[in-house]
């Protein structure tokens, strides 16, 4: 209930707080750091653009691409050579590509093509460094990290050059996309396809890129923070539901049999070709993939500050310019929230008796934020990850090396912190 007081019913009185922009400087003035009239403008923008048709088929389009010709057969080049893999490294890799493909229109190709070019790439990396200085910086008062920021040491300086390392990549992607744009120009309209069509192309058609010298670093930040979102977020909760479902049999075979129920009417082959309307009618995996979200949210925390004084429904006082932090973690795992079974994963408890989505409210299930702030990719986060769990799940095993240890690591995005060492065979 306090959640849904700050969040929602109250929403007014909690914004980012005077200390908020320094933290996350890094997002410079993305959406993510925005507040008021200006985040209310970008929010509008950013859930039309992601409404439209032309966006979704292209997402799709690209997802499955990536899926056919990157992922799957890495993986079942994987399981013939029965090679290790860090399933965590990989699907980075693939949701970065996925999500910078969704913004620029091109491929920043970081996937590997075998096995043997799993070689570290700094601005993939660069992500969770910054995730890393930013949970410090909530860790330690200001002026310590203020410090070793002006002496250029500890965490500081990890996050100086892991965002020279992602600018110095995205400054050259803007350079391209910019020159590849202008030749796109020069063409008759007739030639140019507008059945799909990434961000910085529904961008430019709402005249918002031409903001003269600022348009490089509206860019950037924009990069930065889908990169964030569309990245860390969707490969974190992919990492932790293959991992669930890996060690919970019974779960995974319940997906399959859905999956061969509903989508292979035609040939198994098309697999990753899955229409949305396919993927809504697999409930159990709906199911499944909120249950991992719920135990293990991709963001741990939220950070907010009141502008008022305030009485929470717990009958908290909060006064002007306190700032309050909720778990999103610890939420997911409360009994009086969730009952004596919060710590089992359990996709039934999303099904009702008549064998549809239960309906939540996001303060409630809130791995998507609540209230205006809701994360306006949800429905774009949920068709991403179907569409790899299914392929993924139909054609291969995962099984754990026996030994590893899968635990949290304490960041921005929970991420596991000896990453996902895997054995993988088909199935």
């Amino acid at each position: 209930m306090n959640v849904h007081h700050i969040t929602s019913k109250n929403f007014t009185n909690y914004g980012k707080g005077s200390d908020f922009h320094e933290i996350f400087e890094v997002f410079g003035l993305g959406i993510f750091n925005l507040d008021t009239n200006e985040w209310k403008q970008e929010r509008a923008l950013f859930h039309s653009l992601l409404k439209r048709n032309s966006f979704k088929i292209f997402l799709e389009q690209n997802i499955q691409k990536k899926l056919a010709n990157c992922l799957l057969p890495f993986l079942d080049q994987a399981s013939k050579s029965e090679q290790i893999v860090d399933l965590q490294d990989i699907l980075e890799r693939f949701t970065f590509d996925i999500a910078f493909t969704s913004l620029f229109g091109f491929d920043s190709n970081c996937f590997p093509n075998n096995l043997n070019e799993l070689e570290d790439i700094a601005y993939v990396k660069a992500i969770s460094v910054l995730e890393d200085m930013i949970l410090l910086r909530h860790l330690i008062p200001n002026c310590i990290w203020k410090l070793q920021k002006w002496l250029k040491i500890g965490q500081e300086k990890m996050g100086m050059v892991a965002q020279e390392n992602l600018y110095e990549f995205l400054n050259k992607c803007i350079a391209y996309y910019k020159g590849d744009e202008e030749k796109r120009r020069l063409r008759s309209s007739e030639d140019v396809d507008e059945s799909n069509s990434c961000l910085l192309k529904e961008l430019m058609k709402e005249g918002i890129l031409e903001k003269g010298e600022m348009v490089e670093k509206y860019i950037r930040d924009t990069a930065i923070n889908l990169l964030l979102a569309g990245n860390g977020s969707v490969s974190s909760s992919l990492n932790w539901f293959f991992w669930l479902v890996s060690t919970h049999p019974i779960v995974k075979a319940k997906i399959i049999q859905e999956i061969k129920d509903n989508c292979l009417t035609q040939d198994a082959n098309l697999i990753t070709s899955l229409s949305v309307e396919e993927l809504d009618k697999l409930v159990y995996l709906h199911g499944a993939i909120c249950e991992a979200l719920r135990l293990y949210p991709p963001i741990a925390f939220e950070h907010k500050c009141a502008t008022k004084s305030d009485i929470l429904p717990s009958g908290d006082h909060v006064s002007p310019n306190t700032k309050l932090i909720y778990s999103l973690y610890a939420m997911g795992r409360m009994e009086q929230i969730w009952g004596e079974d919060c710590m089992e994963f359990k996709p039934e408890r999303w099904i009702s008796d008549r064998g549809h989505i239960k309906h939540v409210p996001s303060y409630k299930f809130i791995a998507f934020n609540a209230g205006p702030r809701k994360c306006i990719g949800k429905d774009m986060s949920f068709v991403q990850m179907k569409m790899v769990a299914i392929a993924v799940l139909w054609k291969f095993q995962i099984q754990v090396v026996e030994g590893h240890s899968v635990t949290p690591r304490a960041s921005i995005v929970i991420r596991m912190k000896h990453g996902f060492k895997v054995k993988v065979s088909k199935r």
